[in-house]
């Protein structure tokens, strides 16, 4: 349930709570993503607080190796959406400083979708990857290093990065040493 009337939730005391269970599909940029999960809302003295945990999956391009893969993801909602009606005059309130905040509408819908629309969005992570262990797509021939192994010759190192590979090197070997000594 993505649209909740909170009419009732309104008029009733600030602490009050009630939880609704979310189990619907969300379009988002052409993409169906099922939702579920559940919600909890909580009357505070402006609006509505909602808190949940929801989950879901998309299905994503590894960006080492362009391989296809489900990547589940859970998203955790806490907003507060604030009323454009007073629910006893049906006056209209004053909207909140915050452009971005979001509201209950003028019939007493909070509706979900926009919230679940954005942290759908920040949870997609921004390079994807299908295992953390990916070998990633072979430089020279496009081979997927993860199903087979390739026998193309290793592409030489350029040798202008060589002192930066030995401080490097060098560095690694004085953190072992210290974390050692630690021990």
């Amino acid at each position: 349930m993505l649209q909740i009337n909170v009419s009732q939730q309104l008029k009733g005391a600030i602490g009050s709570v009630r939880y609704y269970d979310v189990n619907e599909i969300i379009v988002i940029d052409g993409v169906e993503y099922l939702v579920q999960g559940t919600v909890k809302l909580l009357r505070t003295d402006n609006g509505i607080l909602v808190k949940g945990t929801l989950n879901t999956q998309s299905d994503l391009t590894c960006s080492r190796c362009l391989e296809q893969f489900d990547n589940p993801l859970m998203l955790e909602i806490e907003e507060e959406y604030f009323p454009t009606i007073d629910i006893v005059s049906g006056s209209a309130l004053p909207q909140p400083d915050d452009p971005g905040a979001f509201t209950i509408d003028e019939h007493n819908i909070l509706d979900l979708t926009e919230a679940i629309r954005q942290y759908t969005l920040l949870a997609i992570p921004m390079k994807p990857l299908c295992k953390a262990d990916c070998a990633g797509l072979c430089p020279t021939c496009g081979l997927n290093l993860n199903r087979k192994k390739c026998d193309c010759t290793p592409i030489p190192a350029d040798s202008r990065w060589d002192k930066l590979r030995e401080l490097a090197s060098s560095e690694n070997k004085s953190t072992a040493k210290s974390l050692k000594r630690k021990e």
